[in-house]
């Protein structure tokens, strides 16, 4: 009786290797940087002028970075 050996894809081995926890840690740190970026542009956009100033921003240039969507740099 012959019995095929069944070798791993490329693929497979990288996730032996621990290659799913590194995905896995980049993607949650990928999250982590979209909600970063997601609170820190909503505070933006709740600042008074004088805070602005403080910030060294006009008005439009808070509107349009609290406008930019969260996962864009």
């Amino acid at each position: 009786m012959t019995t095929l050996a069944r070798t791993a894809t490329p693929f497979e081995a990288a996730l032996d290797q621990g290659a799913l926890s590194a995905l896995l840690i980049g993607m949650a740190r990928r999250v982590a940087l979209w909600e970063r970026r997601a609170r820190t542009r909503r505070a933006l956009s709740h600042l008074d002028a004088a805070a602005l100033r403080d910030l060294g921003l006009d008005a439009a240039a808070a509107q349009a970075e609290a406008a930019r969507p969260f996962w864009k740099g």
